[in-house]
């Protein structure tokens, strides 16, 4: 049986891989939205915080000792091939992320503030985190709708640009983490 600190050691991993993923699914939906400046504006901006939850994830992770190397790659997102670009932001795949984030991060705030694992820091930026994650639901809860109108509407309109592109299959292109191209 694992032990708290070896408990949140775990889940912090895991964050830092799911925020991995999430900033290289960011990465290519800004390069590729053309038709919605503000979710444009959005993911770019949520793009930044991610990478910084990254690091903040990454030097707790340090700080307690662990070793960031080999971290594990349990929370792959669908791959990039796997749903078309018009549909990955109006569709729920973000609020999905949104959720899974949250919940991850209220597991580490408990998992730091318990009395076992005591990490009065790890709480701290955890709980940061999960301020910046619930910011994100509510920015979803304000514009999906609008934004899943202005689509149809576009799709409706003859001459309207709707993007419909697929992204690079996962097997035909692969984004280095960090460096926002595909090698």
């Amino acid at each position: 049986m694992a032990t708290a600190n070896e408990r949140l050691m775990q889940w912090l991993r895991d964050a830092q891989a799911m925020e991995s993923h999430a900033e290289a699914m960011l990465e290519t939906l800004a390069r590729h939205i053309e038709n919605y400046p503000e979710v444009k504006a959005q993911t770019q901006r949520v793009l930044r915080e991610t990478r910084e939850a990254a690091g903040i994830v990454q030097d707790a992770i340090e700080r307690r000792g662990g070793d960031t190397s080999t971290l594990k790659d349990s929370a792959a997102p669908p791959g990039p091939g796997e749903q078309s670009l018009s549909g990955s932001f109006v569709g729920d795949e973000a609020v999905k992320r949104a959720m899974t984030e949250i919940s991850s991060y209220n597991i580490l705030v408990a998992a730091a503030a318990d009395a076992a694992a005591g990490d009065s820091e790890t709480h701290a930026v955890c709980e940061d985190i999960l301020r910046q994650e619930e910011a994100m639901v509510e920015w979803l809860k304000n514009y999906l709708a609008s934004t899943t109108v202005e689509y149809l509407g576009r799709e409706e309109t003859p001459g309207a640009a709707v993007q419909h592109r697929r992204l690079p299959s996962r097997k035909n292109s692969r984004i280095s983490p960090g460096s926002g191209r595909s090698s």
